[in-house]
């Protein structure tokens, strides 16, 4: 009985000192986050979990978009644009399930025959700092 009293204290603290990782979840995207382009827009599309009792993550989507000639050259450095967008999505049950989308423009305009090119693509969930790039 003796030893009991001295064993639980120490697996009552032990159990104590665990909990709040648990808590806390384990951040992470779910499979690859997919990126879909029509025209000079792209879509991603993301799921996260692991995301503990948190009501909401703050997101930002970011990219460079190229206008591309008909020979594969990108022509001029003005036809060039970094886009970024943030945007707070919602979680429910430790999950996150968001579709954001970019559109460049370009001055002067990238007609065709010329295309847009989007390099550089990459999601942040800025609320617990992780990276992905689809």
């Amino acid at each position: 009985m003796l030893r009991i009293a001295r064993v639980l204290p120490l697996v009552l603290a032990l159990l104590a000192w665990g909990a709040p990782s648990v808590a806390a979840g384990s951040p992470h995207f779910v499979g690859a986050c997919t990126k879909t382009q029509d025209g000079n827009s792209v879509t991603v599309h993301c799921k996260e979990a692991g995301l503990g009792n948190e009501d909401q993550i703050n997101v930002t989507i970011s990219a460079t978009a190229l206008c591309i000639n008909n020979g594969g050259k990108h022509p001029r450095a003005v036809n060039k644009a970094d886009l970024s967008q943030t945007s707070d999505e919602p979680v429910q049950n430790g999950k996150s399930d968001y579709t954001e989308t970019l559109t460049a423009t370009f001055q002067p305009d990238c007609s065709p025959p010329m295309t847009v090119q989007f390099t550089n693509v990459t999601v942040t969930d800025n609320t617990n700092g992780i990276t992905v790039d689809p």
